[in-house]
């Protein structure tokens, strides 16, 4: 039994919980039937199902339920504080030391033998970077820094063979050119494609009282723009028929996790959402959002939001030109919540189809090769869908490669289940379209507008119910991806997997890996890590093992009574509790230290 497994049978068997015997059975809409002998409590456990689609960057401003323990836990403190002692970046590797650019003004400490005295004790085991690419960039700063450093010589091992391998298979794409993000800040970035077409766009935002005038502004306009923009068929193709698409996920669907969601069977991933007007500032958070590994493309594509056609259109070019390896463009116009839709972004677009015209015209004529897609909702208000008459307009105006339809309203947020049979009604439009298009000798040649239905998809058995619906190419998944992420692996075998508690935690271990692979194997990176992995633990705690189910299908949206696994580990995977997430992150990450902070984002699991 390997170490991990050892640590979680121990951690389990000290808070394992006392059987409850019960006189009534739950019956009610929304229970998870879960058999008799494996429910402790009567009591339904809550869930924040928003998280996943507003994380922490977007605050939403409804009031606290009153009720204790429930609600979103709103100011959560998640900057994770640095090492007292910070070793300067100039003698990381003892061996390769250079000169410090900073001097005697320099902050950190250049003492290396007091920094190696002050430093925690090693995690035992392997680095995870220095073995998955052959070196460790974190150097003396490494938490495994036993397992490739050389006391004698003090020098940082490294691994050359490795080191090219992973130079060809194993690297992050998309980093923006730190030259291109001061000229942003700077607000000296050259829009050459940007720049004249917000100006034509600008002219069909003018009032119409005077139609020659407009009429002559857009021709001058027109002419001024050089360059034409790219045509539908000199696009990049993608290919969403089938695909099996992870959602844009903010927060939890950071790289670690799409990386890990490659190795289980996805196609295609998203970035997290990004803000157009961050970008254009050139913030360093928001370009860190488009970046991906080298797993993921062809195939990734980056979201955005945006409020205005002269946003969009700029941070579409500038990602053009600074993202290497992008598969579309995707502009976020179903987030629902309350900041960003009193900005005018995200949902508000449903109510303002012109506006979100003009955006996707705009991003399109300036994306270069990359294709540009959109995501909607069925409406903004409950029992008034909007989408046909919508979508009818984007397809006629606009030459969006894809549209994916969440079959929710705004107001309906993740209340009751999504609409599939209005789902299939919008796909009819977007298939009647694409014959249309056959009989129109200028768009032959231009490739299909793929149609992607979106919400509540659980099960192997939904996913190819919605995929086998005619109009309908793909489904996307969100929360089913992050309570089961082995879904597509379901889909492709159709058949349900009752993954062991053991199989689940190895899909932990790889997240914890990825993880230090990309946020560092520092002390800063290892608690980043850990804080991401704690989220990520915030939505598979949730998943009921089908072994233990009274019936199938389970649904998204049904509530479990608190129950215990069919061994130590698997309760402690369903634990509801944070501080035995943290318990399972300190199984690969090593214990947390005194610095780190985690509050979770629903009151609920702040509580036994």
């Amino acid at each position: 039994m390997s170490e991990p497994i050892k640590r979680a049978a121990e951690i389990a068997e000290t808070s394992q919980p006392k059987k409850v015997h019960l006189d009534d059975r739950l019956d009610q809409k929304g229970y998870a039937p879960i058999k008799a002998e494996f429910i402790v409590e009567n009591t339904l456990q809550d869930y924040d199902d928003e998280a996943a689609e507003t994380g922490d960057r977007v605050k939403d401003d409804r009031s606290n339920r009153s009720k204790k323990g429930r609600g979103q836990n709103k100011k959560r403190d998640l900057k994770q504080r640095r090492e007292e002692l910070r070793l300067c970046s100039a003698v990381l590797n003892p061996a390769a030391m250079r000169e410090c650019p900073f001097g005697e003004k320099c902050t950190n400490t250049h003492d290396i033998d007091l920094y190696l005295s002050k430093k925690p004790a090693d995690i035992a085991g392997t680095c995870p970077v220095y073995d998955a690419i052959g070196y460790c960039p974190a150097g003396l700063k490494c938490r495994w820094l036993g397992s490739h450093y050389d006391p004698a010589t003090k020098e940082v091992l490294k691994l050359e063979e490795k080191i090219e391998l992973a130079k060809k298979n194993d690297y992050e794409l998309n980093k923006i050119n730190p030259e291109s993000r001061v000229k942003l800040q700077k607000n000296k970035y050259d829009f050459v494609k940007a720049n004249p077409y917000v100006k034509y766009l600008d002219t069909l935002v003018q009032s119409e009282a005077n139609i020659a005038k407009r009429q002559e502004d857009v021709k001058n306009n027109v002419s001024t723009y050089v360059e034409p923009p790219f045509t539908p068929a000199e696009k990049k193709r993608i290919d969403l028929k089938g695909a099996k698409i992870v959602s844009p996920l903010t927060t939890v669907g950071n790289l670690p996790y799409r990386r890990l969601m490659k190795t289980l069977g996805a196609d295609v991933t998203y970035s997290e959402m990004a803000l157009a007007l961050p970008i254009l500032q050139g913030a360093k958070p928001e370009w860190a959002l488009p970046k991906a590994h080298s797993s993921e493309y062809p195939g990734f594509g980056v979201q955005i939001a945006s409020n205005h056609h002269q946003q969009a259109t700029k941070a579409a070019e500038a990602l053009a030109n600074e993202t290497t390896l992008v598969s579309e463009l995707n502009l976020n116009c179903g987030c629902p919540i309350d900041l960003l839709y009193r900005q005018g972004q995200g949902s508000a677009l449903l109510d303002q189809p012109s506006k979100m015209v003009r955006i996707l015209n705009g991003m399109n004529a300036c994306s270069g090769d990359i294709p540009v897609t959109v995501k909607i909702r069925t409406g903004t208000k409950d029992h008034k869908n909007t989408a046909v008459s919508l979508v009818s307009r984007v397809l006629e105006e606009t030459h969006v490669a894809a549209i994916t339809l969440h079959g929710r309203s705004r107001q309906q947020r993740y209340t009751r289940e999504a609409d599939w049979d209005y789902v299939a009604e919008v796909g009819k439009v977007v298939q009647d379209w694409n014959i249309k298009k056959q009989d129109n000798k200028d768009l032959q040649d231009t490739p299909p507008t793929w149609f992607v239905g979106n919400g509540d998809c659980f099960t192997y058995e939904q996913w190819h119910s919605a995929v086998n619906t005619e109009g309908i190419d793909s489904v996307m998944v969100a929360r089913g991806a992050l309570i089961k992420p082995w879904i597509f692996e379901e889909v492709e075998a159709e058949q349900y997997l009752d993954k062991s508690a053991t199989e689940r935690l190895e899909h932990m271990r790889q997240f914890a890996n990825y993880a230090v692979d990309h946020w560092g194997s520092d002390e800063y990176g290892i608690e980043n890590a850990r804080r991401f992995m704690c989220e990520f633990i915030s939505f598979t705690h949730r998943y009921i093992p089908v072994g233990i189910l009274e019936r199938l299908p389970p649904k998204l949206n049904e509530r479990p009574p608190k129950w215990k696994g069919r061994n130590e580990l698997e309760t402690l995977l369903g634990s509801t509790d944070y501080k035995d997430w943290i318990k399972i992150t300190e199984m690969f990450l090593g214990p947390a230290s005194p610095n780190f902070q985690f509050t979770p984002k629903h009151k609920s699991n702040s509580y036994n």
